[in-house]
Order: C-alpha cells, then structure tokens, then sequence
C-alpha cells in the first residue's frame, strides 16, 4: 500500500513538471496567436513600405510624363507657327511672281512704244484697260503718225490692226505751225520671250 501511495504522488509531481513546463493549452493559444499577430503587423508593414516606394516611383513617372507632354506640346505649337509661317511666305512668293509678271507686260509695252516714236511725234496720255492701250498724242506732220502706227503693228507687241480713233488739227496760240491732235487704240499682245525661242532653235540644231 505504501508503494501504491509513493507512485501516485511522483505521478502527479510529474504532471505539475511538464505543466509548468509547457504550460496550459490556453497558453499556447495565446503564444501562438500573438506570434501570428506579430508576422502579420510585419507584412502589414513590409507591404505599406513597397506599396510607398512604388507609389512614390510612379508619382515621379507621372510627372516625368506631364514634363514630357508640355514640352512636346510647345514643341508642337512651334510646328504649328513654322508651318503658317511658312504658308505666308509661300503665299507671298506667289503673289510676288504674280506682280513681277504683272509688270512684264507693262514694261515691255512701255519700251516698244518708246521705241516705235517717229520723229516730230509726242504722247500726252496712255491708258490701260486690260489688253486695250488707248494713247493720244500730238505730231506735227501726219505721215509721223501713220509710221508710228507702222512700228507699233512691226514690234510684234500689238495686234493687228491698230485702230486710229480720231485726228484733229488745232492752232495753239503764239504758234504759226499746226499741230495734230491724235487718238489711237491697240491691244497689247505679248509675244513668246526670245529664250524660248532660243531654246527651241538650239534643240533643233542640237537634235
């Protein structure tokens, strides 16, 4: 009976050891649970850190992206101002061929008038009505006038034929001799230039 007694109290000595050792299951519970709060406010933490360096990296994309959008955006603009720059210029190089060649025909009417005056022949006024020259003038000997027609028709620079509108003789005073007051009507036809035709001969010759 002794010995019946001395086991079942080493028992129960050895049941208070290992639960003071590894505690209660409620303990365990505890250790465990905490454990796990402590990884999971470690990864929490560890997730809002990379979740911050990315959104910061991104912060600093976008902006880098808007820089990039303004300036290509002036860069743009600038395009936009060369081009309607450029299409003014344009549109004034075109109206400058078109003056210059504009004036073409007057200067060369005007140079074979100058050429085609006969002597004691003057001209007081010429006007221009597209392809119509109106010119008076006043001469002193009537076969002036008919020659001067002559070189006009000649110059290859007025068609064919040139009207004479009317002539009218007048006294001016202080003036023995008489002058004839004339009127006459051309059209103005400018002929091929001389280089064209130049060119043309040479081609020929050359062929």
């Amino acid at each position: 009976m002794i010995r019946i007694n001395l086991l079942a109290a080493e028992k129960e000595r050895g049941k208070k050891k290992a639960a003071a050792v590894f505690g209660t299951a409620g303990q365990k519970l505890t250790i465990g649970c905490s454990i796990i709060l402590v990884l999971a406010v470690v990864f929490v933490g560890w997730r809002y850190l990379a979740l911050g360096r990315q959104s910061a990296s991104l912060d600093s994309e976008i902006a880098a992206a808007q820089q990039e959008t303004q300036r290509l955006h002036s860069v743009i603009q600038q395009v936009q101002q060369f081009e309607q720059r450029r299409a003014q210029l344009q549109q004034r190089v075109v109206l400058i061929e078109q003056l210059r060649k504009g004036q073409t025909g007057p200067v060369h009417m005007l140079d074979q008038v100058s050429r085609s005056l006969p002597p004691f022949l003057w001209l007081t006024e010429m006007k221009q009505t597209g392809d119509d020259v109106v010119i008076d003038g006043r001469t002193t000997v009537l076969t002036s006038l008919t020659d001067f027609v002559t070189n006009l028709e000649a110059s290859g620079y007025f068609k064919k034929s040139i009207d004479i509108v009317n002539t009218q003789t007048e006294t001016p005073q202080g003036n023995a001799s008489e002058l004839i007051r004339f009127t006459i009507k051309a059209s103005f036809a400018q002929p091929e230039s001389k280089a064209t035709t130049a060119g043309g001969r040479g081609g020929r010759a050359g062929g």
